[in-house]
């Protein structure tokens, strides 16, 4: 079905193709991404995007990770951007309030002040995009971060697993909201994508993004739970069927949890609905991102795949927990030559 016909049903005006630019190129101030409104359930077009090559994939994962080599300044800049795109999480079983006061702290001021200075950049705002927490404590982060810009993401619907009541998991979407979240992560259940039963799951998600209301909606596919890249490509385009605005690889609670293979499996599915549609739909890695080095090769592959837009925090997060250490670590040796110990550098 051609994006004409798309936009003639939905009646609103799809984004125009985004123009591809340089990596180091601002995006305007005023620039504005259409929210996904959905679509109704195509699954002659999901027939059409079942096929998926794991070897040619895992190909062109290794040729971009040897490929690309950010040196010097240059990795710094992209550090930079990586913490800028990053959901601080906190989403352990001993969380408490003061530990997500701490959590928020740390967002509001990333990088040690002799850091920032050291770079040159001690007049900029460089924060996370958001914190994400867990239901209980939105209200707590929601205080913390007012007036600062960072968004608040609650996980929901029975996190990670997925298996409440449809019922249970809308009314504690609805309770996020309430309390403040602007972003909802969501997760569904993985035997809907096991049995085929595309039409249960997109209907469950399209309820829960009504449940959202203004709130962005991330549905969390657990990628690591599926068990093909083919169960991954479907999941990602019924999600995105159903008004997702971000799709996501993992909960980080599973055994395997965000891989570059994966991650280029969905965003391969994101080019192919924004194709279709005209809309840009953002994605988020998560689970097992620890490492400078592997923020990098996820930017590079952004950068490679979708293009410039996709290294905004409009379209782009990295759910992570200890990955800003790692950066700050690094970017203290870009400046200093020497590591020093993760206690030197504060965090929840």
């Amino acid at each position: 079905m051609s994006s004409t016909i798309r936009e003639a049903d939905l009646g609103t005006k799809v984004t125009p193709l985004p123009a591809r630019a340089a990596a180091n190129t601002p995006v305007p101030l005023d620039h504005h991404i259409a929210r996904n409104p959905g679509l109704k359930l195509d699954l002659g077009f999901l027939e059409s995007v079942r096929s998926v090559n794991r070897s040619a994939l895992e190909r062109r994962v290794a040729s971009l990770t040897k490929r690309r080599s950010i040196k010097a300044d240059n990795q710094a800049a992209w550090l930079l951007r990586a913490i800028a795109c990053m959901d601080l999480t906190t989403l352990n079983s001993n969380d408490t309030e003061e530990r997500v006061r701490r959590l928020c702290a740390k967002a509001i001021n990333p990088l040690r002040r002799d850091i920032m200075e050291g770079l040159g950049i001690a007049g900029e705002t460089i924060r996370p995009a958001a914190v994400c927490v867990y239901h209980p404590f939105v209200a707590t982060a929601v205080d913390a971060v007012r007036g600062t810009g960072i968004h608040v993401a609650a996980v929901s619907t029975a996190f990670p697993h997925g298996l409440a009541p449809l019922s249970t998991r809308l009314q504690e979407i609805e309770a996020s909201v309430k309390d403040g979240a602007d972003e909802i992560d969501v997760v569904i259940p993985r035997g809907l994508v096991f049995g085929a039963r595309w039409r249960e799951l997109y209907n469950e998600i399209v309820s829960m993004r009504a449940a959202c209301g203004d709130a962005h909606l991330k549905v969390i596919l657990g990628t690591g739970d599926l068990a093909t890249l083919r169960n991954v490509m479907l999941a990602s385009m019924v999600a995105m069927m159903a008004g997702a605005d971000f799709i996501k690889t993992s909960t980080g609670k599973e055994s395997v949890n965000a891989t570059l293979p994966v991650g280029l499996a969905m965003v391969r599915a994101i080019r192919a609905y924004f194709e279709e549609t005209g809309y840009l739909i953002g994605f988020k890695p998560a689970g097992g991102i620890s490492t400078a080095k592997v923020s990098l090769d996820w930017l590079v592959l952004m950068k490679e795949e979708l293009g410039r837009p996709w290294l905004e925090p409009d379209l782009f997060r990295f759910g992570a927990s200890s990955l800003l250490t790692d950066i700050e670590r690094q970017l203290e040796h870009h400046l200093t030559g020497h590591y020093s110990a993760n206690h030197r550098h504060a965090m929840a």
